[in-house]
């Protein structure tokens, strides 16, 4: 990892109606206020100086695809205006299919995005409802097809334990079919104060249950394997090349700027975050989080073994934590859930699933 290169992430809330699942800063709005959003955005990302070379840009939300051309052009004036960018950087744009055009594509394209992320959720046109989604089956079809008319590095992302949803490996075929590179997989989280958590509660949305998810999990990581995607991350998978460079900076702890509202940023050791409403945020409200070894060693480990970076154990001891010293870490070396290799320990791909569990024994 450079020390003198940096991650850019962009947060653009704004959607055409929030999705019964999304506990995301995110929400349905007018053109005025789009425009008055951009202007702020853009005047954050003015006042920020760095002489680091940016490395990956990454535009989500919420749904960017919904922005117009003019407000995108204006983020794309101020990152060229304002950051030295390589030019192999890797820039991201979060779609949906509903709105997806070629008209976008083409001008995404001139802009210098290179990498296209859809959320298709799933190929089931009556689950797509039940879970809030604006498109269908089709129009995610049509989608990818009119992205693969511009871009090489498309991802896609599905959604595991869904009601109802079973081999959820046969709509990564179809994604694969298509031409798409990358495959995000993720559970599905319920969490309160979503529409899908309220029907859950009075039992109108049933999803999977925990042995269902496990299955649905374990035929889609062995079917991915077979087409080459290799498994990089719990929920992450690509052929060869494709892998998300902006997501393993965050898992290997480079450094990064978030814009917008509720965006992160992890700058010289130190933690800030916007506010999560749009009033702090034209506000200028920033949180910034003390410095704290113990969180930090707990996120080397939870980040570090949930994906093929592994935990530096050099790193843990100068954070004043030896983990071979945690009896749990010796016994899970011994069963094979755990491995060393040189300084680095990593968890085995097998164990992926019950990552959360085997974290938890080691703080």
């Amino acid at each position: 990892m450079k020390n003198n290169e940096i991650s850019i992430y962009i947060h653009i809330p704004f959607c055409e109606r929030k999705c019964d699942y999304c506990a995301f800063v995110s929400f349905c709005v007018n053109e005025k206020e789009e425009d008055k959003y951009i202007d702020y955005l853009t005047k954050e990302m003015e006042n920020f100086k760095t002489s680091k070379v940016v490395k990956t840009i990454y535009i989500g939300g919420g749904t960017p695809s919904i922005l117009s051309i003019e407000n995108l052009k204006k983020i794309f004036y101020t990152l060229k205006s304002n950051f030295k960018i390589k030019k192999d950087a890797e820039i991201t744009i979060e779609v949906n299919p509903n709105s997806l055009s070629e008209e976008k594509l083409f001008e995404y394209k001139n802009l210098g995005i290179n990498r296209i992320s859809i959320g298709v959720q799933s190929l089931n046109n009556d689950t797509l409802k039940k879970i809030g989604r604006l498109h269908n089956k089709d129009e995610a079809i049509k989608s990818i097809k009119l992205a693969s008319k511009y871009f090489d590095n498309i991802s896609a992302d599905l959604i595991i334990g869904l009601e109802n949803e079973k081999d959820v490996y046969k709509y990564a075929e179809t994604l694969i079919e298509l031409g798409v590179k990358h495959i995000s997989a993720y559970m599905l989280e319920i969490h309160e104060n979503t529409p899908i958590f309220e029907k859950f509660n009075s039992q109108k949305y049933l999803p999977l249950n925990e042995e269902e998810v496990a299955n649905e999990y374990e035929k889609l990581v062995e079917y991915l394997e077979k087409k080459n995607f290799h498994q990089y991350e719990v929920s992450n998978f690509a052929l060869s090349g494709y892998e998300s460079r902006h997501n393993l900076n965050y898992w290997n702890f480079g450094e990064y700027i978030g814009f917008g509202i509720s965006a992160h940023s992890y700058i010289n050791g130190k933690r800030v975050a916007n506010a999560n409403t749009l009033k702090e945020y034209f506000n200028g409200v920033k949180f910034q989080d003390e410095n704290n070894s113990k969180t930090e060693i707990e996120e080397r480990i939870f980040l570090g073994l949930r994906c093929i970076l592994g935990v530096d154990l050099k790193v843990l001891d100068k954070l004043g934590y030896k983990m071979q010293n945690n009896e749990n870490y010796q016994m899970f070396v011994k069963k094979g859930i755990l491995f060393e290799k040189g300084d680095r320990v990593y968890l085995n791909k097998k164990y992926y699933l019950v990552s959360d569990f085997v974290i938890s024994h080691l703080l």
